[in-house]
């Protein structure tokens, strides 16, 4: 157990400090957004990475903060990037083969439409699955309004998403899944018509039981 939560503490830290990386005036209620992470957990990731050392802040007008990366920290996002590019190797392995599993089920089922919920790379390896299947790409969504486009597409505010003709949903994106099914949620879509691929291989339904019929839009 502590494994994995320290596993899931040095992905978080990878994050946070490639986002400080990028651009040291981002807020930490931007973090929160772009990490689908509670801005609560953000903070004490901050406070954990300056007592670390890892980063300093510096004071702005208007009640704001700047971040920067200490030489310590930048050693420490070095040796994060080669551990999460190994780690990327064997997700990559692992998602391919469970997004081509779902996509051919969905294909048996008689789906022809689903859209893709969560950009970043999962959202690309699932695109490429997506590739070897009739199904039909319909709309790319996501919880990020600076991400305008996935692989030629427009990229959909989640508020959007009846406005989409989907039949499901696929959440694209390992980061901030939770977030996004919580936010689907919200913007009224049903827990049946949610897909995703689950931990070890492992197919996951968001709603239970059978899958539903597939959600048409009203005429």
């Amino acid at each position: 157990m502590n494994n994995r939560k320290d596993q899931k503490d040095n992905y978080q830290a990878f994050l946070l400090l490639d986002e400080i990386a990028k651009n040291n005036e981002v807020t930490q209620r931007d973090l929160s957004k772009r990490l689908g992470v509670a801005l609560g957990l953000i903070n004490s990731y901050i406070k954990n990475l300056i007592s670390k050392g890892h980063i300093t802040i510096a004071s702005i007008p208007k009640n704001r903060y700047k971040y920067f990366l200490t030489p310590k920290g930048l050693a420490e996002k070095t040796r994060l990037t080669y551990h999460h590019l190994q780690n990327f190797t064997n997700l990559y392995k692992v998602a391919r083969k469970d997004f081509q599993t779902l996509f051919h089920k969905l294909a048996e089922e008689k789906v022809k439409k689903v859209a893709f919920c969560g950009v970043d790379e999962v959202a690309e390896i699932a695109y490429l699955s997506l590739q070897e299947t009739a199904l039909e790409l319909i709309g790319v969504l996501d919880n990020d309004n600076t991400v305008k486009k996935f692989f030629g597409y427009d990229v959909l505010s989640i508020k959007d998403v009846l406005s989409v003709d989907y039949e499901f949903i696929i959440i694209t994106s390992f980061q901030s899944g939770n977030a996004l099914i919580r936010m689907l949620r919200e913007a009224g879509v049903k827990n049946e018509s949610i897909c995703g691929i689950g931990r070890g291989g492992w197919l996951q339904r968001i709603g239970e039981g059978k899958p539903s019929k597939p959600r048409r839009m009203k005429k």
